[in-house]
Protein backbone atom coordinates (compact mmCIF):
# COMPACT_ATOMS: atom_id res chain seq x y z
CA UNK A 1 0.00 0.00 0.00
CA UNK A 2 1.25 3.88 -0.62
CA UNK A 3 0.10 5.72 2.06
CA UNK A 4 0.30 9.51 2.51
CA UNK A 5 0.08 11.27 6.02
CA UNK A 6 -1.32 14.57 5.32
CA UNK A 7 0.53 16.67 8.26
CA UNK A 8 2.31 20.02 9.14
CA UNK A 9 3.76 18.63 11.79
CA UNK A 10 6.47 15.81 10.49
CA UNK A 11 8.41 15.39 13.73
CA UNK A 12 5.33 15.03 16.42
CA UNK A 13 4.93 11.85 17.93
CA UNK A 14 1.56 10.90 15.92
CA UNK A 15 2.58 11.65 13.15
CA UNK A 16 6.15 9.79 13.60
CA UNK A 17 4.29 6.30 15.13
CA UNK A 18 2.34 6.17 11.92
CA UNK A 19 5.51 6.65 9.66
CA UNK A 20 7.51 3.65 12.33
CA UNK A 21 3.90 1.22 12.02
CA UNK A 22 3.56 1.73 8.12
CA UNK A 23 7.36 1.00 7.76
CA UNK A 24 7.27 -1.80 9.88
CA UNK A 25 4.45 -3.58 7.78
CA UNK A 26 6.51 -2.51 4.56
CA UNK A 27 3.62 -0.16 3.59
CA UNK A 28 5.44 2.92 1.42
CA UNK A 29 4.36 5.62 3.65
CA UNK A 30 4.54 9.74 2.90
CA UNK A 31 4.02 12.79 5.01
CA UNK A 32 2.54 15.45 2.96
CA UNK A 33 2.26 18.78 4.12
CA UNK A 34 -1.51 19.76 3.83
CA UNK A 35 -0.59 23.57 3.18
CA UNK A 36 1.75 22.63 0.37
CA UNK A 37 -0.65 20.76 -1.37
CA UNK A 38 -2.70 22.39 -4.24
CA UNK A 39 -5.89 21.48 -5.81
CA UNK A 40 -6.27 21.51 -9.51
CA UNK A 41 -10.06 21.24 -10.53
CA UNK A 42 -10.58 20.44 -14.27
CA UNK A 43 -13.20 18.78 -16.55
CA UNK A 44 -13.05 15.00 -15.57
CA UNK A 45 -9.90 15.70 -14.14
CA UNK A 46 -9.27 16.52 -10.45
CA UNK A 47 -5.74 16.73 -9.62
CA UNK A 48 -3.29 17.49 -6.38
CA UNK A 49 0.03 19.16 -6.83
CA UNK A 50 2.91 19.12 -4.11
CA UNK A 51 5.67 21.48 -4.68
CA UNK A 52 4.64 22.38 -7.43
CA UNK A 53 4.74 18.62 -8.95
CA UNK A 54 1.58 16.36 -9.78
CA UNK A 55 1.52 13.96 -6.79
CA UNK A 56 1.81 9.98 -7.09
CA UNK A 57 -1.67 9.05 -6.26
CA UNK A 58 -1.44 6.81 -3.52
CA UNK A 59 -3.94 4.51 -2.12
CA UNK A 60 -5.31 5.81 0.92
CA UNK A 61 -4.71 9.07 2.91
CA UNK A 62 -4.18 9.31 6.82
CA UNK A 63 -5.22 13.18 7.27
CA UNK A 64 -3.97 14.58 10.97
CA UNK A 65 -5.52 18.05 9.65
CA UNK A 66 -5.37 20.55 12.74
CA UNK A 67 -8.10 23.22 14.35
CA UNK A 68 -6.09 26.06 12.44
CA UNK A 69 -6.56 24.55 8.88
CA UNK A 70 -9.92 22.89 8.97
CA UNK A 71 -10.45 24.99 5.99
CA UNK A 72 -7.97 24.21 3.36
CA UNK A 73 -7.45 20.83 4.90
CA UNK A 74 -10.83 19.99 4.48
CA UNK A 75 -10.83 20.96 0.85
CA UNK A 76 -7.20 19.03 0.68
CA UNK A 77 -9.09 15.82 2.00
CA UNK A 78 -12.03 16.11 -0.44
CA UNK A 79 -10.01 16.58 -3.55
CA UNK A 80 -8.78 13.02 -2.25
CA UNK A 81 -11.99 11.93 -2.34
CA UNK A 82 -12.96 13.10 -6.20
CA UNK A 83 -9.55 11.12 -7.09
CA UNK A 84 -11.16 7.97 -5.36
CA UNK A 85 -8.17 8.05 -2.23
CA UNK A 86 -9.32 5.99 0.18
CA UNK A 87 -9.84 7.79 3.61
CA UNK A 88 -11.33 6.80 6.74
CA UNK A 89 -12.25 9.99 7.68
CA UNK A 90 -13.97 12.17 5.20
CA UNK A 91 -13.89 15.72 4.58
CA UNK A 92 -17.49 15.93 5.71
CA UNK A 93 -17.10 14.18 8.85
CA UNK A 94 -13.94 16.09 9.41
CA UNK A 95 -16.12 19.01 9.01
CA UNK A 96 -18.81 18.40 10.99
CA UNK A 97 -16.95 16.71 14.16
CA UNK A 98 -14.14 19.89 13.95
CA UNK A 99 -17.33 22.55 15.08
CA UNK A 100 -18.54 21.99 18.45
CA UNK A 101 -22.19 23.26 17.24
CA UNK A 102 -22.83 21.58 14.31
CA UNK A 103 -21.53 17.95 16.00
CA UNK A 104 -23.96 18.65 18.81
CA UNK A 105 -26.52 19.48 16.06
CA UNK A 106 -26.10 16.11 14.55
CA UNK A 107 -25.75 13.96 17.48
CA UNK A 108 -29.13 15.47 19.66
CA UNK A 109 -31.29 13.53 16.53
CA UNK A 110 -29.99 10.38 17.25
CA UNK A 111 -30.17 7.99 20.57
CA UNK A 112 -26.87 9.34 21.89
CA UNK A 113 -26.66 11.04 25.27
CA UNK A 114 -25.39 14.75 25.01
CA UNK A 115 -25.37 17.20 27.66
CA UNK A 116 -27.68 20.20 27.31
CA UNK A 117 -26.69 22.87 25.54
CA UNK A 118 -27.44 26.30 24.48
CA UNK A 119 -26.39 28.53 21.73
CA UNK A 120 -27.22 32.33 22.12
CA UNK A 121 -26.02 35.09 20.19
CA UNK A 122 -28.26 38.18 21.49
CA UNK A 123 -27.16 39.09 25.09
CA UNK A 124 -30.61 39.37 25.92
CA UNK A 125 -31.49 35.61 25.74
CA UNK A 126 -28.61 34.88 27.84
CA UNK A 127 -30.20 34.72 30.78
CA UNK A 128 -33.34 31.93 30.17
CA UNK A 129 -30.49 30.08 28.63
CA UNK A 130 -28.04 29.35 31.08
CA UNK A 131 -31.72 28.57 33.30
CA UNK A 132 -32.26 26.16 30.67
CA UNK A 133 -29.22 24.44 30.86
CA UNK A 134 -29.19 23.90 34.64
CA UNK A 135 -27.85 27.59 35.90
CA UNK A 136 -24.94 27.51 37.57
CA UNK A 137 -22.36 26.37 37.90
CA UNK A 138 -22.31 26.65 34.34
CA UNK A 139 -19.45 25.65 31.11
CA UNK A 140 -18.90 28.01 28.49
CA UNK A 141 -17.17 27.05 25.43
CA UNK A 142 -15.63 28.61 22.31
CA UNK A 143 -17.08 27.43 19.45
CA UNK A 144 -13.32 26.52 18.27
CA UNK A 145 -11.24 26.16 21.69
CA UNK A 146 -9.26 22.81 21.35
CA UNK A 147 -7.39 20.70 24.12
CA UNK A 148 -9.06 22.48 26.56
CA UNK A 149 -8.38 25.84 25.69
CA UNK A 150 -11.14 28.57 25.40
CA UNK A 151 -13.47 26.14 28.25
CA UNK A 152 -14.63 27.90 31.14
CA UNK A 153 -15.97 26.99 34.27
CA UNK A 154 -18.41 29.85 35.83
CA UNK A 155 -20.00 29.17 39.30
CA UNK A 156 -22.59 32.09 39.52
CA UNK A 157 -25.53 32.78 36.70
CA UNK A 158 -23.76 37.20 36.86
CA UNK A 159 -20.23 36.36 36.11
CA UNK A 160 -21.53 33.69 33.52
CA UNK A 161 -23.34 36.05 32.19
CA UNK A 162 -20.72 39.01 32.14
CA UNK A 163 -17.93 36.34 30.23
CA UNK A 164 -20.34 35.47 27.55
CA UNK A 165 -21.17 39.56 26.93
CA UNK A 166 -17.00 39.76 27.09
CA UNK A 167 -16.72 37.00 24.80
CA UNK A 168 -19.74 38.21 22.58
CA UNK A 169 -18.04 41.61 22.54
CA UNK A 170 -14.70 40.62 20.90
CA UNK A 171 -17.14 38.55 18.10
CA UNK A 172 -16.24 35.30 19.66
CA UNK A 173 -19.37 32.38 19.62
CA UNK A 174 -19.78 30.89 22.43
CA UNK A 175 -21.83 27.44 23.62
CA UNK A 176 -23.50 27.57 27.12
CA UNK A 177 -23.41 23.94 28.53
CA UNK A 178 -24.66 22.08 31.51
CA UNK A 179 -21.88 21.14 34.12
CA UNK A 180 -22.11 17.48 35.11
CA UNK A 181 -21.12 17.67 38.50
CA UNK A 182 -20.80 14.00 39.39
CA UNK A 183 -18.04 13.96 36.75
CA UNK A 184 -15.67 15.44 39.20
CA UNK A 185 -13.07 16.75 36.74
CA UNK A 186 -12.90 13.64 35.09
CA UNK A 187 -13.84 12.30 31.24
CA UNK A 188 -13.56 8.76 29.38
CA UNK A 189 -11.79 8.78 26.18
CA UNK A 190 -12.45 6.10 23.42
CA UNK A 191 -10.49 5.53 21.03
CA UNK A 192 -12.34 4.28 17.88
CA UNK A 193 -11.12 2.09 14.65
CA UNK A 194 -14.05 0.78 12.28
CA UNK A 195 -16.59 -0.70 14.36
CA UNK A 196 -14.48 -0.98 17.71
CA UNK A 197 -13.28 0.90 20.81
CA UNK A 198 -9.79 -0.65 20.57
CA UNK A 199 -8.49 1.38 23.60
CA UNK A 200 -9.85 3.44 26.55
CA UNK A 201 -8.07 6.41 29.38
CA UNK A 202 -9.90 7.79 31.76
CA UNK A 203 -8.47 11.03 32.10
CA UNK A 204 -8.85 12.99 35.43
CA UNK A 205 -8.11 17.21 35.82
CA UNK A 206 -4.71 17.85 38.47
CA UNK A 207 -4.94 20.23 41.05
CA UNK A 208 -8.04 23.34 40.83
CA UNK A 209 -8.50 22.56 37.32
CA UNK A 210 -11.57 20.90 36.21
CA UNK A 211 -10.46 20.22 32.52
CA UNK A 212 -9.12 16.97 32.67
CA UNK A 213 -7.11 17.05 28.99
CA UNK A 214 -3.58 15.45 28.98
CA UNK A 215 -2.55 18.85 27.12
CA UNK A 216 -3.46 20.81 30.60
CA UNK A 217 -1.67 18.18 32.86
CA UNK A 218 -4.51 16.17 32.87
CA UNK A 219 -3.46 12.52 34.19
CA UNK A 220 -4.37 9.11 31.54
CA UNK A 221 -5.14 5.70 32.80
CA UNK A 222 -6.06 2.41 31.14
CA UNK A 223 -9.52 1.81 31.85
CA UNK A 224 -11.64 -1.57 30.24
CA UNK A 225 -14.85 0.55 28.72
CA UNK A 226 -17.79 -0.34 30.00
CA UNK A 227 -20.14 -2.12 27.20
CA UNK A 228 -22.45 0.76 27.16
CA UNK A 229 -19.66 3.31 26.75
CA UNK A 230 -18.22 1.52 23.97
CA UNK A 231 -20.99 1.19 22.17
CA UNK A 232 -22.57 4.80 21.89
CA UNK A 233 -18.25 5.81 21.23
CA UNK A 234 -18.67 3.86 17.99
CA UNK A 235 -22.09 4.72 17.03
CA UNK A 236 -21.18 8.34 17.58
CA UNK A 237 -18.21 7.93 15.53
CA UNK A 238 -20.37 6.44 12.70
CA UNK A 239 -22.99 9.06 13.05
CA UNK A 240 -20.00 11.49 12.49
CA UNK A 241 -18.68 9.87 9.60
CA UNK A 242 -15.15 9.30 11.08
CA UNK A 243 -13.56 6.11 11.11
CA UNK A 244 -10.78 7.04 13.26
CA UNK A 245 -11.41 9.08 16.11
CA UNK A 246 -11.05 10.30 19.62
CA UNK A 247 -15.01 9.78 21.26
CA UNK A 248 -14.57 12.15 24.85
CA UNK A 249 -17.50 11.42 26.79
CA UNK A 250 -18.10 12.39 30.58
CA UNK A 251 -19.60 9.53 33.01
CA UNK A 252 -23.16 11.04 34.38
CA UNK A 253 -25.27 9.73 36.51
CA UNK A 254 -27.40 8.77 33.22
CA UNK A 255 -24.94 7.57 31.01
CA UNK A 256 -22.62 8.58 29.20
CA UNK A 257 -22.39 12.22 27.86
CA UNK A 258 -20.48 12.54 24.61
CA UNK A 259 -18.79 15.60 24.83
CA UNK A 260 -17.19 15.89 21.70
CA UNK A 261 -15.50 13.71 18.95
CA UNK A 262 -11.78 14.19 17.18
CA UNK A 263 -11.13 13.62 14.50
CA UNK A 264 -7.26 13.52 14.74
CA UNK A 265 -6.62 12.44 18.53
CA UNK A 266 -3.38 12.54 19.63
CA UNK A 267 -1.77 8.33 20.17
CA UNK A 268 1.09 9.57 22.98
CA UNK A 269 -1.25 9.87 25.72
CA UNK A 270 -3.24 6.70 25.04
CA UNK A 271 -0.55 4.49 23.58
CA UNK A 272 1.67 5.78 27.05
CA UNK A 273 -1.13 5.01 29.12
CA UNK A 274 -2.29 1.09 27.59
CA UNK A 275 0.78 0.48 25.94
CA UNK A 276 -0.49 -0.61 23.49
CA UNK A 277 -0.02 -0.58 19.35
CA UNK A 278 -2.64 2.53 18.21
CA UNK A 279 -0.52 3.21 15.54
CA UNK A 280 -0.13 -0.41 14.17
CA UNK A 281 -3.75 -0.90 14.88
CA UNK A 282 -4.96 2.07 12.40
CA UNK A 283 -2.27 1.34 9.85
CA UNK A 284 -3.98 -2.61 9.58
CA UNK A 285 -7.37 -1.10 9.48
CA UNK A 286 -6.71 1.45 6.59
CA UNK A 287 -4.76 -1.23 4.46
CA UNK A 288 -8.04 -3.46 5.04
CA UNK A 289 -10.10 -0.67 4.03
CA UNK A 290 -7.91 0.15 0.70
CA UNK A 291 -9.49 -3.50 -0.59
CA UNK A 292 -12.74 -2.89 -0.24
CA UNK A 293 -13.32 1.07 0.02
CA UNK A 294 -16.48 2.79 2.02
CA UNK A 295 -18.25 5.03 -1.04
CA UNK A 296 -20.49 7.92 -0.74
CA UNK A 297 -23.90 6.44 -1.58
CA UNK A 298 -26.35 9.19 -1.94
CA UNK A 299 -23.13 10.56 -4.16
CA UNK A 300 -22.71 7.99 -6.78
CA UNK A 301 -26.84 6.69 -6.69
CA UNK A 302 -28.36 9.69 -7.54
CA UNK A 303 -26.36 9.90 -10.75
CA UNK A 304 -29.49 8.40 -12.24
CA UNK A 305 -32.63 10.24 -13.74
CA UNK A 306 -35.23 9.82 -11.88
CA UNK A 307 -33.90 7.76 -8.63
CA UNK A 308 -32.85 8.62 -5.51
CA UNK A 309 -31.53 7.29 -1.99
CA UNK A 310 -34.15 8.20 0.41
CA UNK A 311 -35.25 7.34 4.22
CA UNK A 312 -38.79 5.62 4.76
CA UNK A 313 -40.53 5.69 8.21
CA UNK A 314 -42.50 3.02 9.21
CA UNK A 315 -45.13 4.65 10.98
CA UNK A 316 -47.56 3.07 13.47
CA UNK A 317 -50.64 1.91 11.63
CA UNK A 318 -49.18 2.25 8.34
CA UNK A 319 -49.95 -0.25 5.49
CA UNK A 320 -46.46 -1.61 5.38
CA UNK A 321 -46.01 -2.03 9.43
CA UNK A 322 -46.61 -5.87 10.09
CA UNK A 323 -45.80 -6.72 6.66
CA UNK A 324 -42.29 -8.86 5.57
CA UNK A 325 -40.19 -7.01 2.89
CA UNK A 326 -41.04 -9.48 0.45
CA UNK A 327 -44.67 -8.74 1.05
CA UNK A 328 -44.33 -4.60 0.91
CA UNK A 329 -43.65 -5.25 -3.11
CA UNK A 330 -41.29 -2.80 -2.77
CA UNK A 331 -38.62 -4.76 -5.16
CA UNK A 332 -41.38 -4.77 -7.82
CA UNK A 333 -41.97 -1.36 -7.70
CA UNK A 334 -38.23 -0.85 -8.48
CA UNK A 335 -37.22 0.70 -4.88
CA UNK A 336 -34.37 -1.58 -3.35
CA UNK A 337 -34.21 -1.75 0.34
CA UNK A 338 -30.21 -1.07 1.21
CA UNK A 339 -30.85 -0.83 5.48
CA UNK A 340 -32.98 -1.02 8.04
CA UNK A 341 -32.66 0.63 11.33
CA UNK A 342 -34.40 -0.43 14.36
CA UNK A 343 -33.78 1.51 17.65
CA UNK A 344 -29.97 2.11 17.67
CA UNK A 345 -29.39 -1.51 15.60
CA UNK A 346 -28.66 -1.14 11.74
CA UNK A 347 -29.33 -4.32 9.54
CA UNK A 348 -27.62 -4.24 6.28
CA UNK A 349 -29.05 -5.64 3.63
CA UNK A 350 -32.33 -7.09 5.31
CA UNK A 351 -33.90 -10.31 4.43
CA UNK A 352 -37.05 -10.66 2.53
CA UNK A 353 -38.85 -12.47 5.30
CA UNK A 354 -37.74 -9.39 7.93
CA UNK A 355 -41.76 -8.35 9.29
CA UNK A 356 -41.38 -4.82 9.61
CA UNK A 357 -42.23 -2.58 12.82
CA UNK A 358 -43.82 0.75 13.49
CA UNK A 359 -40.73 3.14 13.99
CA UNK A 360 -38.18 0.84 11.66
CA UNK A 361 -36.58 2.96 9.13
CA UNK A 362 -35.60 1.97 5.08
CA UNK A 363 -32.68 3.08 3.55
CA UNK A 364 -33.95 2.54 0.12
CA UNK A 365 -32.78 3.29 -3.67
CA UNK A 366 -35.11 3.51 -6.55
CA UNK A 367 -37.59 5.46 -8.13
CA UNK A 368 -38.10 8.73 -6.61
CA UNK A 369 -41.37 9.83 -6.81
CA UNK A 370 -42.49 6.38 -6.07
CA UNK A 371 -40.77 6.86 -2.83
CA UNK A 372 -42.04 9.78 -2.05
CA UNK A 373 -45.63 8.75 -2.29
CA UNK A 374 -44.81 6.52 -0.07
CA UNK A 375 -43.86 8.91 2.84
CA UNK A 376 -46.80 10.67 4.36
CA UNK A 377 -46.85 14.20 4.88
CA UNK A 378 -47.52 14.09 8.70
CA UNK A 379 -44.25 11.69 8.85
CA UNK A 380 -41.74 14.45 8.74
CA UNK A 381 -42.13 15.74 11.54
CA UNK A 382 -42.20 13.91 15.22
CA UNK A 383 -44.32 15.75 18.24
CA UNK A 384 -42.39 16.95 20.97
CA UNK A 385 -43.15 18.77 24.05
CA UNK A 386 -42.77 22.53 24.58
CA UNK A 387 -41.16 23.49 27.36
CA UNK A 388 -42.78 26.43 29.48
CA UNK A 389 -40.85 29.73 29.19
CA UNK A 390 -38.87 30.80 32.38
CA UNK A 391 -41.33 32.44 34.66
CA UNK A 392 -38.32 35.20 35.64
CA UNK A 393 -39.77 38.12 33.55
CA UNK A 394 -37.05 39.53 30.57
CA UNK A 395 -37.98 43.15 29.25
CA UNK A 396 -37.36 43.93 25.63
CA UNK A 397 -34.33 46.16 25.73
CA UNK A 398 -32.88 45.28 29.20
CA UNK A 399 -29.37 44.12 28.69
CA UNK A 400 -28.37 41.24 30.22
Amino acid sequence: MILSILSCSPKCYSTRRLVEAAKARKHKVNVLNTLRLTIDIAHGQPDLFYHNQQIVEPDAILPRIGTSITRYGTAVVRQFEQMDVYTPNTAAGISNSRDKLRSLQILSRHDIGIPMTAYVDDKRDVQSALERVGGAPVIIKLLEGTQGVGVILADKIEIAKAIVETLHSTKQQVLLQKFVAESKGKDVRAFVIGDRVVAAIRRTAQGQDFRSNVHRGGKAEAIDLDPEYADVAVRAAQIMGLRICGVDMLESQSGPQVMEVNSSPGLEGIEGATGLDIAGAIVDYVADQVKLPEIDIRQRLTVSRGYGVADINITKGSKLEGLTLEETGLREQDIVVLTLRRGGRVISNPKSSRVLEADDTLLCYGKSETMKSMIPDDSRKKPRTIKPLPTTPVTEGTTA
